[in-house]
């Protein structure tokens, strides 16, 4: 593991502190299939079944570096799968002595819902209270729980939805990708965004029935 996480700080993936130090404490190997474990090191997505994986360590670090997800945030993490990302977002946000951060993880396919819930349970992010899980169409995103201060998804559609958009805090960060590209959504006001696109990564197709 800590020649995956050098490997990714060399190559200019992982740069800041608190995003390196989850890495360091939530071993991907704790997320992934039996038949897998050999591999957790390898910057190579790994299937998790039912037609989906758990994204290479690269892109999870780029994606996370252009969430900047802060400590106390109320984060949404829509196709959860594995719950590898759910854990390091819980780990990064959520407070040992106030418990102020949450991440709320959507993943549509039950099975793999129980999976992650298992998962992220070895650390007891669940009982603290910092991450709750939910088994439904991301899609929709969480509207009960909304607005959220960061927002990122882990497969890949035509177009963000609107939902995510709405339940997004003005000031508030969105990472998703759409098509082969990584989006990054700032919400400067209600219905203005700044955005950029990174291109050339595959996702899963997003699954919303």
């Amino acid at each position: 593991m800590k020649q995956m996480i050098k490997d990714l700080i060399s190559s200019g993936a992982l740069k800041t502190p608190r995003i390196i130090e989850a890495f360091q404490r939530i071993d991907r190997k704790d997320f992934l299939l039996e038949e897998y474990k050999d591999e957790a090191y390898v910057n190579a997505p790994l299937s998790i079944g039912y037609g989906q994986t758990i994204s290479q360590p690269l892109t999870v670090a780029f994606m996370l570096e252009l969430l900047q997800p802060q400590e106390g945030n109320k984060i949404l993490d829509i196709g959860s799968g594995s719950g590898w990302q759910t854990a390091l977002l819980a780990d990064i946000v959520g407070d040992s002595l106030t418990c102020e951060g949450r991440v709320f993880a959507i993943e549509i396919i039950p099975e793999l819902a129980n999976f992650g819930r298992k998962n992220v349970s070895k650390y007891n992010f669940i009982k603290k209270g910092i991450v709750k899980f939910f088994n439904i169409n991301g899609a929709n995103g969480l509207l009960e729980e909304a607005p959220f201060d960061r927002i990122i998804a882990a497969a890949t559609g035509e177009e963000i939805p609107r939902a995510w958009k709405e339940q997004l805090k003005i000031g508030g960060r969105l990472v998703a990708p759409v098509k082969d590209s990584i989006q990054l959504l700032v919400k400067k006001e209600d219905n203005v965004f700044e955005e950029q696109s990174y291109s050339g990564f595959a996702f899963v197709p997003f699954v919303d029935n």
